[in-house]
This record gives C-alpha cells, sequence and structure tokens, in this order.
C-alpha cells in the first residue's frame, strides 16, 4: 500500500512537472524550482530508502523536469524582466 500511494503522489508531482515543460511560455520562479528540486530529491533518497523503485524512478523523472525548468529560469533571468514578453 505503501508503495503505491507514494506511485501515485509522485506520479501526480511529474505529470504536473511535464505540463509545467511542455507548457514553453512558463517559466518557474526561482524559489518553487529550488523547492521543488529538494522535495523530490528528497522523495527520491526516501524511495530507495524504502526499496520502492516505482515511486523512485517517478521523482527521478521530476528532478529531469525540474532540470529543465531550472535552466529556463535562469535563461529568463538573464533576459531581464523587460524580455522576457
Amino acid at each position: 500500500m505503501v508503495g503505491f500511494l507514494l506511485s501515485v503522489t509522485f506520479a501526480c508531482g511529474l505529470f504536473i512537472a511535464v505540463a509545467h515543460v511542455l507548457n514553453r511560455g512558463f517559466v518557474a520562479p526561482a524559489y518553487d524550482v529550488v523547492a521543488n528540486l529538494a522535495a523530490f530529491g528528497c522523495a527520491a533518497a526516501a524511495s530507495v530508502l524504502l526499496d520502492r523503485s516505482v515511486p523512485a524512478m517517478l521523482s527521478v523523472g521530476a528532478i529531469l523536469c525540474w532540470i529543465v525548468l531550472a535552466r529556463r529560469t535562469i535563461l529568463d533571468q538573464r533576459r531581464g524582466p523587460s524580455d522576457s514578453n
């Protein structure tokens, strides 16, 4: 039951992260990127410690998405506020 609940939780998080990546106009605030990377990093570590491979893989997928979003955020911040339209 724990594995199932973790899988559903992290699958939802992965779905949200993928939706943000596909929405090319979406630029996450820096605090959102940092918080989600920390949350999914901890989720992946906890899943590994609990020997739950599916939730761990889902968390790693979300981490990869948030790395893409972190890059997008950094590039947007370098362009400055006047060029973000």
